[in-house]
């Protein structure tokens, strides 16, 4: 994801009060009016075009990059701890804009890793290679060394992870479908069933993990105060500010040298300590959260995996988008996913039972193969009032059709391939209803 320190604040160097954070949060992060804007964030594995399964040479890398960022993209370009590559759209008038303009980007950057034998993989979590470092920068050096105290997902997250994250409108400060308190209840209860529909990373390290998505169950087991999604049902702002400063800090960013890596200490307690953060501190803060829908102004769901093929990523951005900016598929969805929420109970996404299931089984769930059933047939009837293109709906009615209708994920596309090439090494669960660990990291 990219992260830059300059979208959420002002940049200005004073200290800020408990009750200056809780304003600027409130403030800045919803930003509310007619939905107007759509964006897409789309992160890839980089692989070997000879051997897909092998890891690239970091100096490999490092050349293929740094002819990548002489190239005049529209998308900004950015590379994760573990070497993954990522273009960030700019905010778009339209599906086909954003469409448009990040499949140009795409086609570039594919022309140049291909003159250096490299490719783009869409997957959810890298399936046959164990984390490694890529960046060594102050700011992963202290995430990592914060994510270690908890356990192997944080490591696992930053270095062989890879999303769709479709960015949206914050909506209307009124009520309705597309007002912005319908719009945040919405995408954490239709999150689940995207996660499902979209699950792609059944495997780590080459064996299978019994989750569907195993990129959502690292998100699922890693610190809550991170990765938790804020209590649904007050105000979206109100409850947004209060987990910014009850989140614990991951670090404290020096001019020199390492950053310091503090323990229980959140953000509230440091604005009440003997040295307090100023606004830059506060906006670095806010890019260490990571729950499954963040504000930052617009929407930004990050709970999509990566998708096969070259263009796999577009069918999540057209449903999601259909489904929150249609005010008719708005509705429908929002009527669909109601029930689902009992099942969500009062636990935050992505921890809540809803949300386990739809990243463990996908769509072989009943209720979730249901409802995706629905709100996929929403979004395609909404599609063209979008101006989406023939291309775009073959697209989405293809994904239909070979998976949401026959209860399938790409990740059973995944499992079955390597089904056939099985060792027979114990262990080995493709599909079903799986136990034992949960991940493999």
């Amino acid at each position: 994801m990219s992260d830059s320190v300059s979208d959420c604040t002002e940049q200005h160097r004073s200290h800020v009060t408990e009750a200056e954070v809780e304003a600027l949060v409130r403030g800045i992060c919803f930003k509310t009016g007619p939905p107007r804007f759509l964006g897409v964030e789309v992160e890839w594995l980089v692989h070997e075009l000879r051997g897909p399964r092998l890891p690239v040479a970091p100096e490999r890398l490092e050349a293929a990059y740094a002819a990548l960022r002489t190239l005049p993209l529209r998308s900004a370009l950015t590379v994760e701890p573990g070497g993954q590559l990522e273009l960030s759209s700019a905010p778009a008038t339209s599906l086909m804009e954003c469409v448009g303009s990040v499949s140009a980007d795409l086609d570039a950057v594919r022309a140049v890793l291909r003159e250096a034998d490299l490719g783009l993989s869409g997957f959810g979590q890298d399936p046959w290679n164990p984390p490694s470092r890529y960046l060594h920068e102050p700011r992963y050096d202290a995430m990592e060394r914060y994510l270690d105290r908890a356990g192997p997902e944080g490591r696992a997250m930053m270095c062989t992870s890879a999303s769709v994250q479709v960015c949206l409108d914050a909506g209307y400060e009124e009520p309705g479908p597309l007002g912005h308190g319908r719009r945040w209840w919405l995408a954490h209860q239709l999150g689940a069933v995207l996660v499902a529909a979209f699950a792609h990373s059944p495997m780590a390290r080459g064996r299978h993990t019994g989750w569907r998505s195993t990129r959502q169950s690292l998100w699922a087991s890693m610190d809550p105060g991170r990765t938790d999604a804020p209590p649904l049902g007050g105000d979206p702002r109100a409850a947004w500010a209060r987990r910014v400063l009850d989140a614990p800090v991951m670090c404290v960013r020096a001019a020199r040298g390492p950053w310091e890596v503090p323990e229980d200490l959140s953000f509230r307690a440091w604005t009440r300590s003997a040295a307090p953060p100023d606004r830059e501190d506060l906006a670095y803060h806010m890019t260490t959260l990571f729950p499954p829908v963040r504000p930052r102004g617009h929407l930004e769901l990050r709970m999509i995996d990566a998708q096969p093929g070259e263009d796999g990523w577009i069918v999540p951005l057209a449903v999601t988008a259909a489904l929150f900016d249609d005010p008719d598929a708005a509705e429908t969805a929002y009527r669909t996913v109601k029930p689902l929420a009992e099942r969500a109970g009062s636990a935050p996404a992505p921890r809540n039972p809803l949300w386990r299931d739809a990243a463990r089984y996908g769509l072989a769930d009943p209720e979730l193969r249901e409802a995706a059933a629905i709100c996929f047939a929403a979004a395609y009837e909404a599609l063209p009032r979008l101006g989406a293109t023939t291309e775009v709906l073959d697209a989405v009615a293809e994904f239909t059709d070979r998976y949401v209708a026959r209860g399938r994920c790409p990740a059973d596309d995944l499992a079955g391939a390597a089904a056939s090439h099985h060792d027979g090494r114990p262990g080995h669960r493709p599909h079903g209803r799986p136990h034992g660990k949960d991940i493999s990291t």
